[in-house]
């Protein structure tokens, strides 16, 4: 994506209580505050906008789609939990989830949290890592909600919400450098290591690295969904998706498993151990070690 071709973003706020919080958001983005919409009029393309729902990035009236909210409390994001597949979903299966093992994840690539929260409503220990600042905020407020309201249900007996937020943690930065910080640790220890319990008390690692890059839209799809538009006008692809394999690899303890759609080639075009494919979707394992339990 070019310079030209940056979408205008602006923070905005629908109530005067929210003029705080949107200063030092605009201030940590360097993104200027719309305070009048007579002023701009529809002089932008998306707005992140503070609400009472949440923080939510709001199009355009032209962009032909709705704002977008990471609302981990919110009814979708409750079916899944409850109704979603469980332990037979195909990313639990990709990911190695049983009965006897919830293995800790790593999600390079978090976006809103969407496949983070489904491993941790399966067991997962889960650190999401988002690089994009304006994806980074909606999922941070997401996550800030959440643990508000798991705490409002957990004073009325229910816990189920809380066990699951409180698996999730969230990391901003860059996915490279991340897991090359990571190796050069892990690199630095092992030879020291004369076991692999002693390397594992030295420095984390991950059961488990999940990468869900950015690839460019499908041309002849009917219709993309909203969030997946904004997306790729936001942040666009993830051409460094392809050096985060071997690194990964390195890293991960006993698989890394990359998300890709039907028919797109393999990462770094290094052929995986085994894939589950759905209609749209494929799950590429690149198994390290056998998983315990």
């Amino acid at each position: 994506m070019t310079a030209d071709s940056l979408p205008i973003i602006r923070v905005a706020y629908e109530s005067i209580s929210f003029e705080p919080q949107a200063q030092v958001l605009a201030e940590k983005l360097c993104l200027p505050i719309q305070v009048d919409t007579d002023t701009y009029g529809n002089s932008f393309d998306y707005l992140l906008e503070f609400t009472q729902q949440g923080l939510a990035l709001r199009p355009s009236a032209d962009k032909g789609y709705g704002s977008i909210i990471c609302d981990f409390a919110g009814s979708e994001h409750s079916h899944r939990r409850r109704y979603g597949g469980g332990n037979g979903q195909a990313i639990a299966k990709a990911v190695g989830v049983s009965g006897k093992f919830a293995p800790q994840v790593l999600d390079l690539t978090a976006g809103l949290g969407g496949d983070g929260f489904v491993l941790a409503s399966l067991g997962c220990n889960v650190c999401m890592l988002e690089r994009n600042p304006i994806v980074h905020s909606l999922l941070a407020d997401g996550l800030s909600r959440g643990i508000e309201a798991a705490r409002q249900e957990l004073e009325q007996g229910d816990d189920e919400l809380s066990s699951v937020i409180n698996r999730l943690s969230l990391l901003e930065g860059n996915a490279a450098n991340y897991l090359s910080d990571l190796v050069s640790r892990i690199t630095q220890v092992e030879p020291q290591a004369q076991v692999e319990e002693e390397l594992d008390t030295a420095v984390w690692r991950p059961d488990v690295v999940y990468v869900d890059p950015m690839f460019p839209l499908r041309k002849k799809s009917a219709k993309v969904k909203k969030q997946m538009q904004a997306f790729h006008a936001i942040v666009g692809t993830d051409p460094d998706a392809d050096q985060l394999l071997a690194n990964a690899l390195i890293a991960a303890k006993y698989r890394v498993v990359v998300k890709r759609p039907t028919g797109a080639g393999f990462l770094d075009e290094t052929k995986p151990n085994y894939s589950l494919e759905g209609k749209s979707t494929r799950y590429d394992i690149y198994a390290l070690k056998k998983l315990p339990g």
